[in-house]
């Protein structure tokens, strides 16, 4: 896993935008500006939503994950170890749970998102 594979599956996503809000070489993933991945400078892994902070807990036991820094707890690094269809699922889960956040509005928007 790299930040060219994240990207390349974070760009297949209706609406999902890249940038670098901070500076200095984030990959920030948003839809409709509400961040759903980014990588940070330190180039170590892809922090992702999750739907609270109890899952984001079970998944960092469990050893998928790990806490994101500077991010709530909600949040969880996965490092690039971690397996390829693990990381896409959790990148397209980490998508749904903001597309599914923002207003009805924008979602009307957005082209629907293919099926995994």
């Amino acid at each position: 896993m790299s930040r060219e594979t994240v990207n390349s599956f974070c760009k297949t996503l209706p609406g999902a935008e890249v940038s670098d809000p901070w500076g200095g070489g984030h990959d920030a993933w948003k839809v409709c500006g509400k961040m759903f991945a980014c990588i940070g400078t330190a180039n170590d892994g892809v922090s992702v939503k999750t739907p609270d902070i109890e899952t984001a807990q079970m998944l960092i036991d469990a050893g998928v994950g790990e806490k994101a820094p500077y991010f709530h707890r909600s949040w969880i690094r996965l490092p690039w170890g971690t397996d390829e269809d693990e990381l896409r699922h959790r990148l397209f889960m980490s998508y749904d749970i903001v597309r599914g956040a923002l207003t009805k509005k924008l979602q009307a928007t957005l082209p629907p998102r293919d099926p995994d």
